[in-house]
């Protein structure tokens, strides 16, 4: 797998951008390959859960993460475009309550790693949006929280959109000073 990395703001989060072989067919690409995630990212991780959403313009989901089992996320767009955060909640970090925001979509075919100890959202920018990811522990009701996507100390720049969709545990998440956040 030939496979760019590249830095974000928050040295922990990274663009991955895999190489895409396209001729008048179509393209082809390998989209994960463990061994060659390791040696691009330095990140040896077990993915033990893959999920995949369908969403329509606006929706925002997010901003979630875990307590306890604590998830690392690969992400990516294989549909239409989305705007995607990922949030700093451990304390301990120097970039605690930093943000990073990234377009994916299916043109770009761009992935974003997200390790654990960090808040994860998303906003579809098209008409519609299918995201996939890959999560190193499993999805537990119990332990999962959200966080405000509108918190003012955050202030997360979102595409400016006509109309936001958002469930109704997105919509009433605790900002950053009210949240449970890793140490």
């Amino acid at each position: 797998m030939n496979l760019t990395v590249t830095a974000t703001t928050l040295p922990d989060v990274l663009i991955l951008e895999p190489k895409v072989f396209g001729d008048e067919r179509g393209f082809f690409m390998e989209s994960f390959n463990a061994s060659a995630f390791e040696e691009a990212t330095g990140v040896k991780r077990i993915f033990v859960q893959d999920n995949h959403s369908r969403s329509v313009r606006g929706v925002l989901r997010g901003l979630h993460f875990q307590i306890q089992h604590p998830q690392g996320k690969l992400v990516r767009v294989v549909t239409g475009e989305v705007f995607d955060v990922a949030v700093d909640l451990r304390r301990s970090s120097p970039n605690f309550g930093k943000w990073v925001g990234v377009h994916l979509s299916a043109e770009n075919k761009r992935q974003l790693w997200i390790p654990e100890g960090f808040a994860h959202g998303f906003v579809v920018v098209s008409d519609h949006a299918e995201f996939l990811y890959k999560t190193t522990d499993y999805w537990y009701k119990e332990h999962e929280r959200s966080l405000s996507w509108q918190d003012p100390v955050l202030n997360i720049k979102w595409p400016n959109l006509p109309e936001l969709l958002l469930s109704e545990k997105d919509r009433n998440a605790p900002a950053l000073a009210d949240a449970e956040i890793f140490p």
